[in-house]
């Protein structure tokens, strides 16, 4: 596998849409990337902070920007999109004080959202046969852990949309655990199920204690 680095931007703004996984691709795509698409190796985490129940999110201090790519790419994604001002559905943000790291192995990951293409999403079967392309997504990245889909805070199935072109995209919020150091850098740098330029199929380490690291 190759060698990945995770690169952190702080933004300059108050808000972004709740729902903005497409549409920050979509910013990013008309800005820095020239119209041009993300490498498949690329892998984008929405923005997290504190909700209004109304469709927007208010940016914290630790808001960020995340992005995972291929080391040798790492120098040309931190000029590429450092003070990039992102015009994100009237929302708008500048991408500021680039940090970079490594992703740290953790036993146990948990991505917010994962989607696969099911041919229905309406019964109660729904579930088995998420899990069931979980198992067969982890084996083809020969990766061996325990998928578990999340509850909510209500204690519902984490089931959960993301919006593109005005389609509402399901899937759930799922935990792996049992990992390997090797193959939980495998997981957080390969990403999991569709969609992973608009936040989805990202991996973060879960606390020994329950509780999620700080994203």
């Amino acid at each position: 596998m190759m060698n990945y680095l995770e690169l952190q931007f702080g933004l300059r703004g108050k808000t972004l849409p709740a729902d903005h996984g497409y549409s920050l691709y979509s910013a990013l795509k008309q800005t820095a990337l020239n119209g041009e698409s993300l490498p498949p190796e690329v892998l984008l985490c929405s923005v997290p902070g504190v909700g209004d129940r109304n469709g927007t999110i208010f940016l914290t201090r630790s808001s960020r920007l995340r992005l995972r790519c291929p080391a040798e790419q790492v120098q040309q994604w931190y000029r590429s999109l450092q003070n990039v001002v992102l015009d994100v559905r009237g929302h708008l943000v500048r991408l500021v004080q680039p940090r970079m790291s490594l992703p740290q192995p953790s036993p146990s990951l948990r991505s917010r959202l994962v989607t696969f293409k099911l041919k229905q999403w309406n019964h109660q079967e729904v579930p088995v046969h998420f899990l069931a392309s979980c198992q067969q997504a982890l084996q083809a990245l020969d990766i061996k852990g325990e998928v578990y889909i999340d509850s909510n805070a209500d204690g519902d199935l984490a089931l959960r949309a993301l919006q593109v072109h005005h389609r509402n995209i399901l899937g759930f919020g799922i935990s792996v655990e049992g990992l390997n150091d090797e193959d939980s850098l495998k997981l957080q740098c390969s990403g999991l199920g569709g969609r992973k330029h608009f936040g989805c199929g990202w991996f973060y380490p879960i606390k020994t204690t329950g509780e999620d690291l700080s994203q």
